[in-house]
């Protein structure tokens, strides 16, 4: 089992030592992988070393929306017999309808055969959760998209650690290293904007799950952000990520290869905050509590 390469000694490593190493990274990219196949075949590979190596000896937890990256996991590891579950968390009160990650790791889990765990929270139980996401995360993080996702994978990991869980495996990097979001469909120079995406993740991302994770004090376990991949996945020229049609276009064509079911593959990026509708539950309790915007009633919570 390796580490990741942004934790040293059990603390998150520089802002400054992060961007180094992903300017080491896209130093070393010295050619493209121009050739759909070939391309294909190297995400495939890469993928399943990187999830592989990471996978503990002992009972794990996928963080799961049932959407292509934790799907894909899952399916790797399924093929390799380890032990693990999937977790998946929402919001649903009785004016609300069921989230769509639910759905879909419902979905996936059938066809998959996975054991899935879900959560659904009441507005109570989310309020209580969206609290304690605040708090952990502290002035500095405690932001809207911050306080949506992290209360999912917190809610996730706190099912899971009754079943005596500590290493949890996230999708996190996908988007940014095969060009999943609108904004890589807006830039003039999309693999620019993908390196340019790795370079922020540091404040955008990284410090609020390292937060989170040394709060739990579980290990978060991120193989798309494995430097191999990572520098695999930079070789594939943008044409092949992404188009007017759609994203992720050659992970997506792994998926496929490696039989990810269609509806699982083909299935558009749903932020954790949205696919969960914590985000809702959010906005519900800031109206609740007479609070205009969702930053001030979270500001409130410190």
């Amino acid at each position: 089992m390796i580490s990741e390469f942004y934790v040293n000694k059990k603390k998150l490593i520089s802002k400054q030592e992060w961007q180094q190493n992903i300017l080491d990274i896209k130093n070393s990219v010295k050619e493209e992988l121009t050739n759909k196949d070939d391309a294909r075949q190297a995400i495939i590979n890469e993928l399943l070393r990187a999830v592989i190596e990471r996978a503990p000896g002992q009972r794990f937890g996928i963080l799961f929306s049932g959407g292509i990256d934790s799907s894909l996991i899952a399916l790797l590891c399924k093929r390799a017999g380890k032990d693990f579950a999937c977790y998946n968390l929402g919001f649903q009160d009785e004016l609300s309808k069921k989230p769509e990650d639910a759905e879909y790791a419902e979905l996936a889990a059938t066809k998959l055969a996975l054991d899935l765990r879900t959560g659904m929270l009441d507005l109570r139980q989310a309020e209580d959760l969206i609290r304690k996401t605040a708090k952990i995360l502290g002035p500095g993080l405690n932001n809207v998209v911050n306080v949506g996702v992290g209360a999912v994978v917190i809610g996730c990991i706190e099912m899971a650690k009754k079943d005596g869980i500590k290493y949890f495996f996230s999708g996190l990097g996908s988007e940014e290293i095969f060009a999943g979001y609108q904004r890589h469909k807006l830039a003039q120079d999309k693999q620019a904007e993908c390196w340019n995406g790795l370079l922020n993740m540091y404040e955008r991302d990284l410090l609020r799950d390292f937060a989170i994770a040394s709060y739990e004090k579980i290990s978060l376990l991120t193989p798309f952000l494995d430097k191999s991949l990572i520098a695999s996945a930079m070789k594939i020229p943008a044409a092949l990520k992404i188009n007017s049609s759609g994203s992720k276009l050659i992970l997506r064509q792994a998926a496929a290869e490696l039989r990810l079911p269609e509806e699982i593959a083909l299935r558009g990026k749903k932020a954790a905050q949205y696919g969960s509708r914590l985000d809702r539950a959010i906005d519900k309790l800031a109206r609740k509590n007479s609070f205009k915007y969702k930053k001030d009633y979270l500001s409130s919570l410190n």
